[in-house]
């Protein structure tokens, strides 16, 4: 709806049916249109006001630090462009947490805002829907979660991806302990939160109108060069597809969660309390509750000096070498025996992720890992390393095998990112992501992850939850490439440079942010010169960080991880900031 009214928006025009209408009619009926029925957005206030019960929402009691944790520019300061939302929507952040009841049945809330920097998922957003969710585990109720969304917040860099991962256990929290989560899908919810916690939830409702997909519509046309089927990515188009379990008209939307809300409550056993202890936020200007013991490192591991990095942009070129060693190279030089599996057991083998079982120092493990290739002829047979939802689920199947027969799982991250065509938006890629990445937090078996070229978003993240990750000299690992950054803040794709050094995304970057644990070195100039040194060092990196790992018990190993990813809140991220 466009309001057509400059003084007290009277009136509002349907951004559907074109029809102009009286605003106060307009609110009556739910921010709906009465002639053609499309759903206008609706503000974090105005969601709640029709959601919950009258006077029943309390706001959580504390509100994370304000952070500018990679010190981004493109051409505005990051912190300006905060001040800017804050002023225009009178909203701290892009999301509205708190607790309430809808129907008389308590439960924890977190309700974005698309006006806030298009409901950006960034440290911040991630702190307070994690405690949100941590909230309802303290509590014992259901988590109701209302997604509107673009994605990650670039301006955050990879810390912003770490998000995904932080919410997702959050999540997997509350299944460990009985207790209902639902998403509501609101118009748009795309990206990084349609690939965690808007589908990794119990319960998936589509609100009508709405549309949620991991690729953008924009994105997908540019990638493919085709016209989109009609209808692509709508509330309908997702449950034609079996994304969701419902299409809800606002109208009934309360009702719906009523009853949901109802049935839970009803299948909690008298007295029953959650099992699952929470894990406490990072303390202020500090990491979280229990750093996670470093393994050995490496003797190979590099220690730059003060600016021996190299540009970011000449990285990116680097890390996108066609020469540049691929899974299968390492896996025939720096493990032995590989046997590969194949195929999601669903009905299909994306080519663009490759596994299976392999020997490491005599010791066996389960390798997985995207495959690009080196001509153009690998490379299109491969994908380019973007896996589809069905090497998602190859992936994740072969890790949890890994985990049924004990063995240690060591994933090779090289990928632009996720598949962006229609087909794969048809499988539900989004949901796929979200699954692993949801999956590799509550893994029993130790993980170890090597960025080898690209680490793209989510596709990467997919792969990378993990104990402990390294990254070659010379790989990249980022929310969004730098031509897709520059595109979207910058006039035109031409400042890809500025936006990879303002991306924060090399190795060097990664690990002084604490996402990287070891910067793995390459032979001069890369690792395209010399394959069989890079494959050395990998083999002595794995092995460093992997040894100590399997002594570690599976419940410690799993609360270590969770711990990891819980500490890419707010407060490191001023922490980090602060210290550059």
């Amino acid at each position: 709806m466009t309001a057509t009214a400059p003084h007290g928006q009277l009136w509002a025009r349907c951004a559907g049916c074109a029809s102009l209408l009286y605003r106060k009619r307009l609110r009556r009926n739910l921010d709906v249109c009465p002639e053609c029925g499309t759903h206008a957005r609706l503000d974090a206030p105005a969601r709640l006001a029709q959601m919950v019960d009258p006077d029943s929402f309390t706001a959580l009691p504390d509100r994370p630090a304000e952070t500018d944790p990679i010190g981004f520019v493109d051409v505005l300061p990051y912190p300006h462009r905060l001040s800017a939302a804050r002023a225009a929507t009178g909203l701290s952040e892009a999301v509205v947490c708190g607790t309430a009841r809808i129907g008389g049945h308590p439960c924890a809330l977190a309700v974005m805002d698309f006006r806030f920097l298009g409901g950006s998922l960034g440290c911040a957003v991630g702190e307070l829907v994690t405690r949100t969710a941590e909230r309802a585990l303290d509590d014992g109720v259901p988590l109701v979660l209302v997604t509107a969304s673009g994605g990650a917040r670039m301006q955050e860099g990879a810390l912003s991806l770490m998000q995904m991962a932080t919410v997702s256990q959050a999540v997997a929290g509350l299944r460990e302990a009985g207790l209902l989560s639902v998403s509501v899908l609101t118009d748009p919810t795309y990206g990084g939160v349609a690939a965690s916690f808007a589908t990794n939830t119990d319960v998936v409702l589509a609100e009508s109108g709405a549309r949620m997909g991991f690729a953008g519509p924009r994105v997908i046309r540019q990638v493919t060069g085709r016209d989109l089927p009609e209808g692509f990515q709508t509330a309908e188009f997702l449950l034609r597809h079996g994304q969701v379990d419902m299409v809800v008209p606002r109208h009934a939307l309360r009702a719906r969660l009523v009853a949901l809300l109802a049935a839970a409550r009803a299948g909690r056993r008298p007295g029953a309390r959650p099992g699952v202890p929470r894990q406490e936020p990072p303390p202020a200007g500090g990491v979280g509750p229990a750093r996670v013991p470093a393994a050995r490192t490496s003797p190979l591991a590099e220690r730059p000096a003060a600016g021996s990095e190299g540009d970011a942009w000449e990285t990116v070129r680097l890390a996108r070498h066609p020469g540049r060693p691929t899974t299968l190279d390492y896996l025939e030089t720096a493990f032995d025996g590989f046997v590969e599996l194949h195929g999601d057991r669903l009905g299909a083998d994306c080519p663009a992720v490759v596994g299976g079982l392999a020997r490491l120092d005599g010791r066996p493990v389960m390798v997985v890992g995207h495959q690009k290739g080196h001509t153009t002829a690998e490379l299109v047979a491969r994908n380019f390393g973007m896996a589809s939802p069905a090497g998602h689920r190859k992936a994740l199947r072969l890790m949890r095998l890994a985990a049924r027969i004990g063995l240690p799982v060591v994933t090779l991250v090289d990928t632009p990112g996720a598949d962006p065509g229609v087909a794969a938006e048809e499988q539900g890629q989004a949901a796929a992501i979200a699954e692993n990445i949801l999956a590799l937090t509550v893994l029993p078996t130790p993980i170890v992850t090597v960025v080898t070229g690209e680490g793209g978003s989510g596709g990467a993240l997919a792969l990378a939850v993990a104990d402990r990750v390294l990254m070659l000299r010379h790989a990249v690992y980022s929310v969004i490439s730098p031509e897709g950054c520059a595109a979207i803040l910058w006039p035109d794709r031409s400042a890809a440079p500025q936006a990879a050094r303002a991306l924060r995304l090399t190795a060097h970057d990664l690990h002084r942010l604490g996402i990287a644990d070891e910067v793995v070195p390459e032979p001069e100039p890369a690792a395209h010169v010399d394959p069989a040194a890079a494959a050395r060092a990998l083999r002595e990196a794995v092995l460093a960080n992997l040894l100590p790992l399997l002594d570690v018990p599976p419940p410690t190993l799993v609360r270590r991880r969770r711990q990891r990813f819980r500490r890419f809140g707010v407060t490191r991220g001023a922490a980090r900031a602060g210290a550059r």
